[in-house]
């Protein structure tokens, strides 16, 4: 019987200090099966090193002050069989820097700069796991052939290339891999966005089929409710793909959609656990229908809705195909697409308010432009036809809001208030997401 894997990421917020090493240590110590860990830099590192990439010249002592940092989790490394690698990052660092002094538009010096943090910290947490006993080795991302899908920043891994290429025979014990970077499509080191290290994490899951993931987190689950609202609520127990992906497009700073995608193809289990916790606080898994109601709710400030009128519905149609390839090509994100003959709108964040308009205003007559307050999602698999009208009904006897989409896992509602708080709350309220304070 072949053992279970199990990938365990842990990001910048669980690697701050020597008691989080001796925490990851003791997880792994008796997790079951293999596991395999993917990490970020050690807590404000990723911030130095984007600083010093934006003035090199004046980052002098970041090298020593990153080795001193680092020598404070593992003080013997130096000594290790990992040393020579160890002095070698440090060393790449300063040759990075040197060619940014000479040319601040070197993305490949840059890249290779900000990578050394996660570099860094798979040596730290190896060494740290090799003195509780375990079989750990630091792996490079881009050693073992993880690709990525574009170049210098690219959105997403190539899963597809990464399965053909990928160099399953280093990742025997417990490796220790890089996150967030990874071999572009030309060859040369490239980055991945915001909650690239999880879904470094969740590719890797895919990648050797994986029993399960866990992300690490020093938050107990994903809430119902972005806690920047100061809105009390629990942890959400269990969200499904979609819901979890539609939460995380609009609202929950825990996850970022990209980490859902590769799990959601093959139905490996994703868990949310606090470093200090022993058991998940929230699991996603495949879409299950048997509990239909609201889960979480997305809030997305500061929306407008864009209308345009077009002469025929042939060049309608074409000239929509257009726009919507221009909103992908400047990663500007369509929450709402509604056309009907003669007249198109579309609803966007206002802070992509001037790239959208210039590109409907391209392909359409002069558009129209309508400010709202808030979009809200309710998140939850479909409810029934009759429980959603009904909910429909009730809120908007609370609140003025329009239904601008139903989905199977989530109604989206527009509202011209700019009163979020207490519209949260009174939605929190009728959907019995909040608890007291």
């Amino acid at each position: 019987m072949s053992k279970t894997i199990t990938v365990h990421k842990f990001g910048g917020s669980c690697l701050r200090d020597i008691s989080d090493l001796n925490r990851i240590a003791e997880v792994i110590q008796y997790w079951p099966g293999q596991s395999v860990i993917v990490v970020s830099a050690l807590w404000g590192t990723t911030d130095r090193l984007m600083r010093a990439s934006h003035e090199p010249r004046y980052a002098s002592r970041l090298v020593n002050d990153l080795s001193r940092q680092h020598l404070r989790f593992a003080p013997g490394i130096i000594e290790s069989e990992n040393g020579k690698v160890f002095s070698s990052v440090l060393k790449g660092i300063e040759q990075a820097l040197e060619e940014l002094s000479c040319n601040s538009s070197d993305w490949r010096a840059s890249n290779r700069l900000l990578a050394a943090g996660e570099r860094l910290s798979a040596l730290v947490v190896a060494h740290r796991l090799q003195e509780f006993g375990i079989q750990a080795h630091p792996v490079g991302a881009e050693d073992i052939s993880l690709k990525l899908k574009g170049s210098n920043r690219a959105p997403v891994v190539d899963l597809e290339s990464s399965m053909n290429k990928l160099d399953r025979n280093a990742l025997y014990g417990t490796p220790v891999i890089t996150g967030w970077f990874g071999e572009g499509s030309d060859g040369e080191l490239a980055l991945l966005g915001r909650g690239g290290s999880d879904h470094t994490a969740t590719s890797i899951a895919h990648l050797i089929d994986a029993d399960r993931v866990i992300l690490w987190k020093d938050v107990d689950g994903v809430l119902p409710l972005n806690p920047r609202w100061g809105i009390q609520s629990s942890p959400i127990p269990y969200l499904g793909y979609g819901e979890a992906i539609e939460l995380a497009r609009l609202d929950t700073p825990v996850l970022h959609p990209a980490t859902v995608e590769p799990l959601r193809s093959v139905g490996i289990p994703l868990e949310i656990r606090g470093i200090h916790r022993t058991k998940a606080a929230t699991i996603i898994g495949p879409d299950l229908h048997q509990t239909r109601r609201v889960k979480a709710i997305g809030c997305l400030p500061n929306i407008i809705r864009i209308r345009a009128r077009a002469p025929s519905l042939e060049s309608q149609n074409e000239q929509l195909g257009r726009v919507l390839i221009e909103f992908a090509q400047e990663n500007i994100p369509c929450w709402n697409l509604d056309s009907t003959p003669g007249e198109i709108t579309w609803v966007v964040s206002q802070h992509d308010i001037g790239k959208a308009s210039s590109i409907v205003a391209t392909h359409f007559s002069t558009p129209e432009k309508e400010e709202y307050g808030v979009m809200f999602s309710l998140v939850g698999n479909k409810l029934p036809e009759d429980s959603e009208s009904a909910l429909i009904d009730e809120i908007q006897s609370l609140l003025e809001v329009e239904v601008i989409s139903e989905t199977d896992h989530a109604i989206r509602l527009l509202s011209k208030n700019k009163e979020i708080l207490s519209m949260l709350e009174i939605l929190a309220d009728c959907l019995n997401l909040s608890i007291e304070s």
